[in-house]
């Protein structure tokens, strides 16, 4: 790999990890380092897009992020479920209301059906009554 490469990744990834800050102040010590190591292949238009572009604050916050994110894991069903679970997580870390994450998963019954609506809620309630629980 060569030096400017190497620098364009660097910077695409602070930019990617200061979004991730936002996305959820936990993972704020994350460490990008080798992560060019697992990517090594892939173009510089992939990579601009998905860490320069796509993570940065312009144009919408994490919090608005995130929940469109949940909807469109909720569209895709059950084979989500990771994915939403940390979603639901990051989005109560930027700010989510439990109610605003439910009506987004309800909205989503329109375009995924009542299946992975149910499906998706099931999920972020186990996640709500995790972060309750750990309350206690």
């Amino acid at each position: 790999m060569n030096e400017a490469y190497a620098k364009m990744i660097q910077q695409m990834m602070e930019s990617g990890q200061e979004m991730l800050r936002a996305f959820n102040p936990a993972l704020e010590q994350m460490k990008v380092a080798g992560l060019d190591r697992m990517f090594p292949t892939m173009s510089k238009d992939m990579m601009e897009m998905w860490f320069g572009k796509t993570f940065n604050r312009d144009g919408l916050d994490a919090k608005t992020r995130l929940l469109l994110t949940i909807g469109a894991l909720t569209v895709l069903g059950a084979q989500a479920e990771p994915q939403l679970k940390m979603t639901v997580r990051h989005a109560l870390e930027a700010g989510a209301t439990e109610r605003e994450i439910a009506e987004v998963i309800w909205q989503m019954s329109v375009f995924g059906g009542l299946p992975a609506m149910q499906k998706a809620l099931e999920i972020a309630q186990s996640v709500f009554a995790e972060i309750e629980e750990k309350k206690e």
